[in-house]
């Protein structure tokens, strides 16, 4: 067996064709499903008939780039930077990425010391604008930071604004985070985030389908995200324009069958537009972490309840509530008064209004009672729960 996990031919095989074939390429997956990796491999090695459904045009571009394939190579540059290839089956594989079908990674190269499979289990990806704005690079901490403190896995793609945000704020936390890459994962990009792509290979984990010194795209970052979306129990978009490659994280976590969530923005933002038209349709809307993990998490793992400030008149009992609302903001009231507008007996009204006396709501005037100057503020604040 290799280090790697999976049997050393197999290893050596789907690294040939992560070479080969580009990440999602659901005709190439396809191939290996109906005919094993094995059987592929040989036809492109030994480039003989067609596979099925592929043009002669493309034919020949697969078997240029099979002919420039050096698997051991690859395998022998990933040792050497602490790298190590995932075959899907083994070990470490987590098993949600299966669920992509054809489309499934050929396997994974994988860059850090934790276990894939594991942390998988329990994580949310968090992504959204590269040119984010300081509301959204603030929520993208603090959400993913609240997530690490709860226990869970923090999975992003890397990049500029959200992303990096996203994995600074699960660092900062002393906790757990991923960085999904749409290049080699030994050639960080971008490189202004070299640096803390350092510190997540260091503290948790970098992740890439293309081989070792493989560099990104467009169409490899819209492909990666299918990746991100997948191994995670739900996606949460900060800050996206219509036309972000967020959404197409959130679309896929959709068509997964994983949840899909939204931090709101200001409805004048052209940058939260593409959130709030999610939010619109399935996505739920959410603000902090323990709202993500109140939909992600276990049963009982409960937000706690969202209600403003305790006002005193709140601690009182519904009788006393109902005596004390039945005095009239100015002037007095004599006790038969109060008593009709409480819906309640004069002697009742009358031990209420002592105990109201007794906390400083009321006060005494012959025969009649009025409100303090803390009950018309008490009143005043809690109007809107009336």
């Amino acid at each position: 067996m290799s280090a790697a996990g999976g049997t050393d031919d197999e290893v050596l095989g789907r690294i040939f064709l992560t070479r080969v074939l580009e990440p999602g390429d659901e005709t190439g997956g396809r191939w290996v499903r109906e005919l094993g990796w094995a059987a592929v491999v040989r036809r492109l090695r030994e480039r003989g008939e067609p596979l099925p459904g592929v043009s002669a045009k493309r034919w020949a571009g697969l078997l240029a780039r099979a002919g420039r394939a050096e698997p051991r190579g690859d395998l022998a540059v990933a040792r050497d930077t602490g790298v190590r290839f995932v075959c899907p089956g083994t070990v470490e594989w987590p098993g949600q990425l299966d669920d992509l079908g054809d489309a499934r990674p050929l396997g994974l190269w994988v860059r850090g010391g934790a276990d894939l499979r594991m942390w998988a289990l329990r994580s949310v990806a968090v992504v959204g604008a590269r040119a984010c704005t300081e509301y959204g690079a603030h929520m993208a901490a603090t959400l993913s930071a609240g997530l690490a403190e709860s226990g869970w896995v923090v999975v992003s793609g890397g990049a500029y604004g959200v992303d990096g945000a996203a994995h600074r704020g699960a660092l900062g936390s002393g906790g757990a985070t991923v960085a999904v890459l749409a290049c080699g994962v030994d050639r960080p990009y971008p490189r202004g985030h070299t640096g803390l792509i350092g510190r997540i290979a260091e503290q948790g984990l970098v992740v890439g389908e293309l081989p070792p010194g493989e560099h990104p795209t467009p169409s490899r970052f819209v492909l990666r995200n299918r990746v991100i979306a997948a191994l995670t129990r739900g996606t949460v978009v900060i800050e996206a324009a219509h036309r972000s490659g967020s959404l197409v994280t959130a679309r896929a976590a959709r068509r997964l069958g994983r949840h899909t969530m939204g931090v709101p923005g200001p409805a004048t933002s052209a940058l939260s537009a593409g959130v709030h038209e999610l939010l619109r349709q399935d996505a739920v809307l959410v603000t902090d972490a323990a709202e993500v993990v109140e939909l992600v998490g276990d049963m009982g793992e409960l937000a706690p309840e969202r209600r403003g400030p305790v006002l005193p008149r709140d601690l009182l009992d519904p009788a006393g509530q109902q005596v004390l609302a039945a005095l009239p903001a100015r002037g007095t009231a004599r006790p038969e008064e109060v008593a009709l507008a409480a819906q309640t007996t004069p002697d009742d009204a009358v031990a209420r209004l002592y105990e109201l006396r007794a906390l400083g709501y009321v006060e005494r005037h012959d025969d009649g009672w009025k409100l303090t100057r803390q009950a018309m503020i008490s009143v005043r604040d809690g109007s809107t729960h009336r």
